[in-house]
C-alpha cells in the first residue's frame, strides 16, 4: 500500500512538471515600440458550444506578472476597471482582446487573460497561455549631470549618467571630444577620484542603441589653489643693478595674491630688503639697488585662500668685489698649539686671494715658519708663540677686485687648559651603589668641565659635581660604557676618558654578528659583550622567513652554544635557498641579556647533480653504397642535455678505439669512418656531456667483407658543401697561378732594367774613356764630353784634349815627371811658335776630362790621385822623377740611376800647393812648375791680367780656386769659378746635365730649349778661342825675343802685353828676368 502511494505521488509530480513545460512552450510573444499600440488576444477555449457571447454573463480579467492589481477587469456591459498605471491606455476589443496604447518601456512583461462565466456552474476558468510583451525604445536619461559642475581640487567627483532603453544602451564618456577610458564607473557614471586643474573641461555622456542615441554635456570647473604657469628663474646680476624675478599663476577663484620669501622669510619682514622690494600685480618681484647681502634663495607663493598654495624658487646671485665681513675685535689663540685667524668674506665670483697685514705692515709668510694660508683665506699657525701676538687685518680679492680690508682684530695669547686631576682608565662598581669619577682643570676661572657618555644608546641620568667630578648614583647597567671628560676654555679644550664597568648585572648584548651561509647550514660568529661580572653563555636564535603567503607563520627557535665553541656556532638543518634571520642571546647567573642585532642571510642553492648521461638506444648498422651506416635512437631528454656522441670500435676482442669523438648531439645516424676492407668490427656508441661520458650502448658487429672499396669520409668534407669546397680550391689554384706570373714578370722587368743600366754605363765609359796611343780615338764623342772639354779654359792650368788640333804630345797619356824644366819651357814656347793654340800639352797632370766624375750630390768633381789615379787634390809632395800611372777612364755615370736627382753644378777641386826642391830647383804646383826656374819673382796680386790668373791663389789649400779680376771674363768657365767672379752660373756643362735629366724624364720640349742655349754657349766658346789665339801671338813674339837674349825687353813686353805693362810685377820681371814666375817659398 505504501509503495502504490509513492508511485502515485511520483506520477503527479511528473504530470505537473510536464504541464509547466507545455505552458512554457505555449507562451506567445508580442513586440511593440514605445509610444505605439499592441493588442493581446485571449485564446482561452470556452466549454460550451455557443462560447461566450456579448449577452452572456461573464467577467474578463487581464493580469500582469508582478502586479498585484489586475490591468483590466470587465463585467458585462459595465465600465471596465483599469489599473491606475494603465489609465486611459488600455481597453478590450473583440470581447476579450486587450488593446494597449501609448506603450511605455515599463509596460514590458508577461500578461495573462482570465474569463469567469457567471451563468455556468463551473468555477473560474483561466487562460493557460501567457503572452510576453516586448517594448523597444531609444535611450532616455533617467539621471544626468547638470550643465555646469564645480569641484574642489583634490576632491572626488562623480558624474552620473543613468539611461534606460531597449535594447540596453551603450554609454560612452568624452572629455573635450576625446573618449575617456573609464576604469571606475557605476551604472554609466564617470568617477574622478582626485580632480586637479587639468580635470576641468567639457564632459559628454553619449548613450546609444539600435533605436537611437542621446547626449548630455556637462562643463566641469575646478576650484582650488593657484597653479604657477611661469616660475621664477635663477639669475646673476652685478651689484647696484635692479633685479626682476617673474612669477605668474592662474587660479579659480581668481582672487589671488603673491607672497615672496627670501631664505624662508617674507621679504617685507627682512630689514635689508623691505625698503627696496616691490611685488607687481602680475607677481613679479622687483629689488632695487642690489647689494651683496641680497644674494640668496627667493620663493614665490601665490595664494587664493584655498588649500595649500604652490611654491616656486630661484636663486639670485649678486656679483660684486670681494668683501670682508665683520671680524671679532679680539681673537684668542692657545700658546704652544696650532691656531687659526679667520677672515670672514663674501665674494662672488669666488675668492682669489687674501692679503694680510700685521701691526699695519704687510704680512710676509716667509718670515714666519709654519704659517700658511688656507684656500678660504684663513691664516694658519702651526705653533702659536710670542710672534703671533699683534693686530691683524685681511683684504680679500676676487676677479672684480676688493671692497676694502676688514676691521682689525687683536690676537691675544692664552695658555690652553690642562688637568689638575685626571680620571683613571677603568672603574668597576656593583650595581646600586654610588660611583664618583674625579676630573678637575687648572686654576682658571674660564675653564669648564663637561662630561659626556660615548656611544650613548639610551638616555641615562648623571650629574656633575661643582669640582667637576662625575656622580653616578645609583649605579645602573645603563651607566656602563666609556665616559669622556672635557676641560674647555676660550682657546682650546683637552679630553680624558674613563671606562665604567657595572658588576652584578645581566650580560650585555653581543656585537659584530656575522653569518656565513652554506647550502643547509650557516656559520654564525659574534663578539661577546660585558658579562656583568660573572661567566656568560650564549644561544643562537634562528627564524625562517616565509617564502610565500601560503606558508604558515614561522617561529624563532634557539640553538645552545657549547662552552667549547666560544663565540661561534655552526647551525645545521637549514633549507637550501631560504632566507633566515639570526640573533644571539647572552645568559649569566643574573639573568638574560638583550638580543644582539638581527642579521638576515640566505642559504645557498644546492649544487646541480651531474647525473651520468644515458647512452643511446636501438643501435643498428647497415651497409649501402655510402658504406656502413650506423643508426640509433636518441636517449630521453636530460638536464643538462648531452652535447654529443663518441663512436668506438674494436676488432677481435681487442682494445676499444675512438673512431669519431665529435658526433653532434642531434644526430641519429652516421657513416662510420676509418674502416678497412675485409675486416669484422664491433661498434658501440657513448653519450657525452662535456668531458663526462655515459655507459657504452650495446655493441653491434659490422663486416666489410666483399666491399669493393670502403670510403673514408672526412669530417671537413662532411660539413663543407661540395660547391663551396670546389670554389675554395679553384680560388687557391688561381692565386697560385697569379703569383707565379707576377714573379716571372718581375724577374723579366728586372733583367731588362739591368741590361739598360749596363748599356748606359758602357756608353758613358766609351764616351769619356782615354785611348792608348796605339788605338785611334774616334773623332765623334758625346756632346757632354766635348762640351766639358771645351769648358776648360785655354790655360796651362787647364789643359784639354782637342779633336781637331793635336800633336804627337797630345796623343800621349801622360808625360814623364823627370823631364828638365827648361825642356818643358821650350816645348811650351815651340807650341806657341807654330801659330796656333794647342789645347793638349804633355804635363805631369793628366787631362782633366779623364778625371771628372759626378759625386753623390750630383756635381762633377776631380777624384784623388791614388795608385792608378793622379789626384790634384792630394796634399802629398809629388816627385816628378817618378812616372805616375794615370787611370785611363773616368765614368760620368755615378749614382745617377739610383738617385735620379737633377744635377745642376759642375765643379772642379784644385789640389793644395806644396813645393819640394830637387837639385837646387824650386818646383811649384800646377802649370807654374813648367816655367823656367831662373829668377825669383812673385806675381803682383793687384796687377791686371788678361790670360794668366793668380797662380799663388790657385795653389792655395782651398779646394776651390779663387781668381781675382778687374774686368769681366769673356770665356765660359766652370760654374763655381764664374760664380766667384760674379758672372752668371749658367754654363754649357749645366745645360748638358739638365738635358740629360730632361731626356731621362721624357721632357723633349725642355730638352730642345736647353740644346739651343748650348749652341749659343758654343758660339761664345769659338769667339773666345779666336781672341785667345791673337793674344797668344803677342806672347809668342815676346818669348822669341827672350830666347834670343835681345835687349829692349821692357819695350817688347809692354808692346805685346799692354795690359800688364804698367803692373809693378812686370816691371820687376824685366829688371830681374831670372826670377820670372818664381813661386814663393811656403
Amino acid at each position: 500500500m505504501g509503495s502504490a502511494r509513492s508511485y502515485l505521488q511520483t506520477f503527479t509530480l511528473v504530470a505537473v512538471f510536464c504541464s509547466l513545460l507545455a505552458t512554457e512552450g505555449l507562451r506567445r510573444e508580442v513586440r511593440g515600440k514605445a509610444g505605439g499600440v499592441v493588442e493581446l488576444e485571449c485564446s482561452f477555449p470556452l466549454p460550451g458550444p455557443a462560447g461566450v457571447s456579448s449577452a452572456s454573463l461573464h467577467v474578463v480579467e487581464w493580469v500582469r506578472q508582478g502586479l498585484d492589481v489586475p490591468v483590466l477587469i470587465k463585467f458585462g456591459s459595465f465600465v471596465s476597471h483599469v489599473n491606475p498605471q494603465y489609465e486611459g491606455r488600455v481597453s478590450l476589443v473583440h470581447i476579450s482582446t486587450l488593446r494597449l496604447e501609448g506603450l511605455q518601456l515599463d509596460d514590458q512583461g508577461l500578461y495573462d487573460c482570465r474569463i469567469l462565466l457567471l451563468d455556468q456552474p463551473t468555477d473560474e476558468q483561466q487562460n493557460g497561455t501567457w503572452t510576453q510583451l516586448y517594448i523597444t525604445a531609444p535611450p532616455t536619461f533617467i539621471a544626468a549631470p547638470s550643465p555646469v559642475v564645480q569641484a574642489l581640487a583634490g576632491s572626488h567627483l562623480l558624474l552620473a549618467c543613468v539611461v534606460k532603453g531597449n535594447p540596453t544602451p551603450t554609454i560612452t564618456w568624452l572629455k573635450d571630444d576625446r573618449v575617456i577610458q573609464r576604469t571606475n564607473d557605476q551604472d554609466g557614471a564617470l568617477s574622478l577620484p582626485e580632480v586637479s586643474l587639468q580635470s576641468a573641461g567639457r564632459y559628454t555622456c553619449h548613450a546609444s542603441n539600435s533605436e537611437g542615441n542621446v547626449t548630455s554635456v556637462t562643463r566641469v570647473t575646478i576650484k582650488g589653489p593657484p597653479v604657477i604657469i611661469l616660475p621664477p628663474k635663477s639669475v646673476s646680476l652685478n651689484m647696484s643693478q635692479n633685479a626682476f624675478l617673474e612669477c605668474q599663476a592662474v587660479a579659480d577663484p581668481p582672487n589671488m595674491t603673491y607672497v615672496w620669501q627670501k631664505d624662508g622669510e617674507n621679504v617685507y619682514h627682512t630689514a635689508s630688503l623691505k625698503s627696496r622690494v616691490k611685488i607687481m600685480v602680475d607677481g613679479t618681484l622687483l629689488i632695487s639697488g642690489l647689494v651683496p647681502e641680497d644674494s640668496g634663495n627667493y620663493t614665490c607663493m601665490p595664494t587664493n585662500g584655498l588649500l595649500t598654495p604652490p611654491t616656486a624658487s630661484a636663486n639670485l646671485t649678486v656679483m660684486h668685489p670681494a668683501k670682508a665681513l665683520q671680524m671679532p675685535q679680539k681673537t684668542y689663540l692657545p700658546t704652544g698649539m696650532n691656531g687659526v685667524v679667520t677672515c670672514p668674506t663674501a665674494a662672488q665670483p669666488p675668492l682669489l686671494r687674501v692679503d694680510w697685514t700685521k701691526d699695519g705692515e704687510p704680512l710676509d709668510l716667509s718670515l714666519y715658519p709654519g704659517w700658511t694660508l688656507s684656500t678660504e683665506g684663513s691664516l694658519f699657525m702651526a705653533t702659536v708663540n710670542d710672534d703671533t701676538a699683534g693686530v691683524y687685518a685681511c683684504t680679500p680679492y676676487n676677479s672684480y677686485g676688493s671692497m676694502g680690508s676688514s676691521g682689525p682684530t687683536s690676537v691675544i695669547l692664552q695658555d690652553p687648559p690642562s688637568f689638575s686631576v685626571t680620571p683613571k682608565k677603568q672603574y668597576k662598581q656593583e650595581a646600586g651603589r654610588t660611583l664618583i669619577i674625579p676630573c678637575q682643570g687648572n686654576d682658571d676661572p674660564t675653564i669648564k668641565v663637561i662630561w659626556t657618555k660615548v656611544d650613548l644608546g639610551r638616555r641615562t641620568s648623571y650629574s656633575v659635581e661643582p669640582n667637576g667630578s662625575l656622580l653616578l648614583q645609583p649605579l645602573t647597567k645603563d651607566h656602563q660604557g666609556a665616559w669622556e671628560c672635557s676641560v674647555v676654555n676660550r682657546v682650546a679644550s683637552v679630553k680624558a676618558s674613563a671606562q665604567v664597568f657595572v658588576l652584578g648585572t645581566s650580560p650585555h648584548a653581543a656585537t659584530s654578528l656575522s653569518v656565513s651561509p652554506g647550502v643547509k647550514k650557516a656559520n654564525v660568529s659574534w663578539e661577546a659583550g660585558f658579562d656583568g661580572g660573572s661567566s656568560q653563555t650564549f644561544s643562537v636564535w634562528v627564524k625562517k622567513i616565509a617564502a610565500s603567503d601560503s606558508d604558515e607563520k614561522q617561529q624563532w627557535f634557539s640553538v645552545s652554544v657549547p662552552q667549547s665553541s666560544g663565540t661561534g656556532l655552526l647551525v645545521t638543518g637549514l633549507s637550501p635557498n631560504t632566507v633566515y634571520q639570526f640573533s644571539v642571546l647572552s645568559h649569566n647567573k643574573m639573568g638574560t641579556g638583550p638580543f644582539s642585532e638581527i642579521v638576515t642571510a640566505r642559504t645557498l642553492d644546492p649544487p646541480l647533480r651531474r647525473s651520468k648521461p644515458k647512452p643511446p638506444e636501438s643501435l643498428s648498422a647497415n651497409q649501402d653504397s655510402a658504406g656502413v651506416v650506423l643508426r640509433w635512437s636518441l636517449p630521453e631528454d636530460q638536464d643538462p642535455p648531452i652535447t654529443g656522441f663518441v663512436l668506438q670500435s674494436r676488432t677481435e676482442q681487442g682494445e676499444w678505439l675512438d673512431l669519431d669523438e665529435d658526433i653532434s648531439g642531434n644526430s641519429s645516424e652516421i657513416v662510420v669512418p676509418g674502416l678497412h676492407k675485409d675486416c669484422v668490427y664491433e661498434l658501440r656508441l657513448l653519450s657525452r656531456r662535456g668531458e663526462l661520458l655515459s655507459e657504452p650502448s650495446p655493441s653491434v658487429n659490422v663486416s666489410t667483407m666483399g666491399m669493393e672499396i670502403y670510403p673514408a669520409t672526412s669530417q671537413l668534407l662532411e660539413f663543407v658543401p661540395e660547391p663551396l669546397l670546389a670554389g675554395v680550391l679553384g680560388g687557391v689554384a688561381f692565386m697560385c697561378l697569379a703569383l707565379v706570373l707576377l714573379l716571372g714578370s718581375a724577374c723579366v722587368i728586372s733583367h731588362k732594367r739591368d741590361q739598360r743600366r749596363r748599356k748606359k754605363e758602357d756608353d758613358s765609359s766609351r764616351t769619356i774613356c782615354k785611348r792608348s796611343p796605339s788605338i785611334k780615338t774616334s773623332r765623334t764623342s758625346s756632346p757632354d764630353s766635348v762640351l766639358k772639354k771645351s769648358l776648360l779654359p785655354a790655360s796651362i792650368l787647364y789643359p784639354t784634349t782637342s779633336s781637331s788640333t793635336t800633336t804627337s804630345s797630345s796623343q800621349t797619356d801622360c808625360s814623364s815627371f823627370n823631364i828638365e824644366n827648361h825642356h818643358r819651357w821650350k816645348h811650351l814656347l815651340s807650341n806657341h811658335s807654330r801659330g796656333r793654340l794647342t789645347r793638349t800639352i804633355s804635363t805631369p797632370i793628366s787631362p782633366p776630362i779623364e778625371l771628372i766624375s759626378r759625386g753623390p750630390d750630383g756635381r762633377f768633381t776631380l777624384p784623388l790621385y791614388e795608385n792608378n789615379m793622379l789626384s790634384v787634390h792630394s796634399k802629398k809632395s809629388i816627385r816628378y822623377d817618378q812616372p805616375p800611372r794615370v787611370r785611363r777612364c773616368a765614368s760620368l755615370h755615378s749614382e745617377r740611376e739610383e738617385r735620379k736627382e737633377a744635377p745642376f753644378v759642375l765643379s772642379v777641386d784644385l789640389p793644395p800647393c806644396k813645393a819640394t826642391e830637387d837639385n837646387n830647383t824650386q818646383q811649384i804646383c800646377g802649370m807654374a812648375q813648367l816655367l823656367p826656374n831662373r829668377e825669383h819673382h812673385v806675381w803682383d796680386h793687384s796687377s791686371s791680367y788678361d790670360v794668366f790668373p793668380d797662380l799663388s791663389r790657385m795653389c792655395s789649400n782651398s779646394s776651390l780656386a779663387t781668381i781675382r779680376h778687374n774686368r769681366e771674363l769673356t770665356f765660359p768657365v766652370l760654374p763655381h769659378i764664374r760664380s766667384a767672379l760674379g758672372q752668371p752660373s749658367t754654363t754649357a756643362s749645366t745645360l748638358v746635365l739638365q738635358m740629360e735629366h730632361e731626356r731621362e724624364r721624357g721632357n723633349l720640349s725642355h730638352c730642345l730649349k736647353l740644346a739651343r742655349e748650348r749652341e749659343e754657349l758654343e758660339k761664345e766658346l769659338q769667339k773666345y778661342s779666336l781672341e785667345s789665339s791673337s793674344k797668344g801671338e803677342k806672347w809668342r813674339e815676346y818669348s822669341d825675343l827672350r830666347d834670343r837674349g835681345v835687349g829692349g825687353k821692357e819695350f817688347l813686353l809692354e808692346e805685346s802685353l799692354p795690359s800688364y805693362g804698367s803692373s809693378p810685377f812686370f816691371q820687376r820681371q824685366i829688371n830681374s828676368p831670372t826670377s820670372f814666375l818664381k813661386a814663393p817659398e811656403t
